[in-house]
């Protein structure tokens, strides 16, 4: 009898301190969610008001101390966009790209996306420099536009792409100019084909057959060139460059 009422204490007591255990849990777990919403509305405060410093700090102490709440990816959003707004593009993709990785649910995730090519675009720099940038923006519009091919930013995305891809032709035709000024002859046409081959969608397509033809001639391959100018008469019936392509034939065949 003694060791029956020995067991239903023990039962009660252990009943009894499981339910204690579940209520103090649920509990801290509302004290927190209450803590960060109550951080967060400050953080969203403060980034209202533009003070970046203070916004930044708030958004942290989310991460960082209430990751599991439902305000973490707001947090990781928000500070990719104070990046953004300071310029400071490089920390700004950084962030859109962990947010994508840590919260692919998020509501941010295609904002983040096209955000993260806008950065690459941001720092994409003038033609005559390293386009490692450039290329990054170009596959990140890309991936958006795989991803959300009904959206209503397909079509700006697209914008920014043949201005990119403008920008790599040019830089790939300059470079062939800069070898012919060197009379590096084969060295020109290996950038002449590049234009002609990866960035037939830009200006510098007909210019690249045309200098390409009279690069040949320099060279004395007559065959060689007889085969581009047959080319670029079919592609360019009526181009910029068809007279002097006409007088080339001549000079090629000896008639």
């Amino acid at each position: 009898m003694q060791k029956m009422n020995f067991n239903w204490i023990f039962i009660c007591g252990f009943l009894g301190f499981s339910l204690l255990l579940v209520f103090s849990c649920s509990t801290t777990k509302e004290r927190e969610q209450q803590t960060a919403e109550t951080v967060f509305n400050k953080a969203l405060e403060q980034y209202k008001k533009e003070d970046w410093l203070e916004a930044s700090q708030l958004f942290e102490v989310i991460k960082l101390q209430y990751p599991a709440s439902q305000y973490s990816d707001d947090a990781q959003y928000y500070l990719a966009e104070i990046n953004y707004k300071k310029e400071e593009f490089i920390l700004a993709a950084f962030n859109y790209s962990m947010l994508r990785k840590v919260y692919p649910s998020s509501e941010y995730f295609k904002t983040s996306l096209y955000k993260n090519a806008m950065c690459y675009y941001e720092l994409s720099p003038a033609f005559d420099r390293d386009q490692e940038y450039t290329v990054k923006a170009i596959d990140a519009f890309q991936d958006f536009q795989r991803l959300y091919p009904e959206d209503s930013l397909f079509a700006k995305s697209s914008k920014y792409i043949d201005e990119l891809r403008e920008k790599l032709g040019h830089r790939a035709f300059n470079t062939a100019e800069i070898y012919l000024k060197l009379l590096s002859l084969k060295s020109a046409l290996v950038y002449l084909d590049v234009v002609i081959d990866e960035y037939p969608d830009t200006k510098y397509f007909e210019p690249a057959y045309y200098l390409k033809i009279t690069t040949l001639v320099t060279m004395k391959k007559f065959d060689d060139a007889n085969s581009i100018i047959d080319l670029y008469k079919k592609k360019f019936p009526n181009g910029a460059h068809i007279t002097e392509v006409s007088t080339l034939v001549r000079q090629t065949t000896g008639n």
